[in-house]
């Protein structure tokens, strides 16, 4: 039997605590494949692992286990019946014994102060982090006897890291490293690169810029390691992709789009602080810009509201312009619940990227494109063409053998 494992990053989180929970869910027919692609028949014919076959594991910085976790959501918001936590609560025990203390290492004064963070993650050198992160994929590898390895960020957003030639430059990245110096590294990165350093496939979830900064793309290449990201599509961000191509079809000039966003949970609280936000902001704003190709008016904004909890709503204001000059407008509500709509994603993608580890492929998987706001190396935000990417890559998979 071939199995691969799942190594999430901020693995007590909210999307990941409704990941694991979901994808056990659905092995012990608990839940319906509702929300998950890769259950479709788009991907018909195409030899994804089952998902009987992933283990889970992962780092987190902060004490607890993910039944506690699982817990609270369902206190919070009943999107994790307390009936499902019982029925799985055996398979809840196994994933626990995968769990290690992650390292916080530069990330900010907002992840710095969330509540419970255990202090054997608080690194002060680079080098040391390193090699207890890659210490513990090789044990989760050796102990659960995997044969591949995808790691996954879906930890809290960090703030951009300073411009350094570590940060774009293989051979400075190498040489920081080495040195023992301090280079502008964030957690995020050193995550990564323990990944290439194992050759597991990652996939950044995120819109933490040093998890796919330049340096570490090229590691993760060099080590043959498939990769992607960043930022997971599921809301705003979403309908604005589907609705841009309408405007640009029809010839109809958008002057302004204004975006409002609430949200509250540990990722409203992260992104409350300013250096958090701009990070996620600038992956939302970005694509009109990209995809219409003109000026135009755009501005998003994020406010925290903890009574919300995991869910979230977005306002949205379209002003344009059609025939002889005529300025009309068009608004939409989004509210949906955060994990809800990323976890079937992130189990769509390490499928795919698992699928790219047996194809023995590397680098960026521009296919997956369709997954995120910010894809790697992509310019394309146009949602149709983005889901034929994928389309056409999974027609190329059909009929293919794949390794073991």
């Amino acid at each position: 039997m071939s199995r691969t494992g799942i190594w999430i990053v901020g693995s007590r989180g909210g999307v990941a605590t409704t990941l694991v929970c979901g994808a056990l869910a659905v092995r012990h027919g608990l839940a319906t494949t509702t929300g998950l692609l890769t259950a479709t028949e788009l991907f018909e014919g195409v030899d994804l692992i089952p998902i009987d076959d992933l283990v889970f594991g992962g780092h987190d910085i902060r004490r607890g286990t993910i039944r506690e976790a699982a817990c609270e959501i369902s206190e919070a918001n009943g999107t994790i019946p307390l009936s499902l936590i019982q029925a799985i609560d055996a398979d809840l025990v196994e994933v626990e014994a995968n769990q290690r203390f992650g390292v916080l290492y530069q990330s900010g004064a907002a992840i710095e102060a969330l509540p419970q963070v255990s202090e054997e993650t608080k690194e002060t050198d680079p080098r040391v982090a390193l090699d207890r992160l890659v210490t513990d994929l090789e044990e989760f590898k050796e102990r659960n006897a995997l044969q591949r390895l995808v790691v996954v960020n879906l930890a809290s957003t960090e703030p951009t890291p300073p411009e350094h030639p570590a940060l774009i430059q293989r051979e400075e990245l190498q040489k920081a490293l080495e040195e023992g110096h301090r280079p502008p590294l964030i957690s995020s990165s050193l995550y990564s690169i323990a990944a290439a350093r194992v050759g597991a496939a990652l996939l950044n979830f995120t819109p933490s810029p040093g998890a796919l900064a330049p340096s570490v793309a090229q590691l993760l290449e060099e080590h043959n390691c498939p990769f992607f990201g960043s930022d997971g599509k599921t809301g705003e961000t979403l309908v604005k992709s589907a609705l841009a191509p309408m405007f640009r079809y029809r010839h109809l000039k958008v002057l302004s789009w204004q975006g409002y966003n609430m949200l509250g949970d540990r990722d409203g609280a992260i992104l409350a602080n300013a250096e958090n936000r701009d990070a996620k902001i600038r992956s939302k704003d970005h694509l009109l810009h990209e995809y219409l190709g003109y000026p135009l008016h755009s501005k998003v904004t994020i406010d925290y509201v903890p009574s919300l909890d995991d869910f979230k709503t977005a306002w949205d204001f379209i002003h344009f312009e059609g025939f002889l000059g005529v300025k009309m407008s068009l608004q939409f509500t989004w509210q949906g619940c955060d994990s809800i709509l990323a976890a079937p994603l992130v189990l769509d993608l390490v499928r795919c990227l698992d699928l790219a580890l047996r194809r023995d492929e590397r680098g960026p998987q521009s296919h997956l494109s369709l997954f995120f706001k910010d894809p790697f190396g992509e310019t394309t935000q146009d949602l149709h063409r983005q889901f034929h990417m994928l389309a056409d890559y999974l027609q190329r998979c059909r009929g293919e053998s794949v390794g073991d």
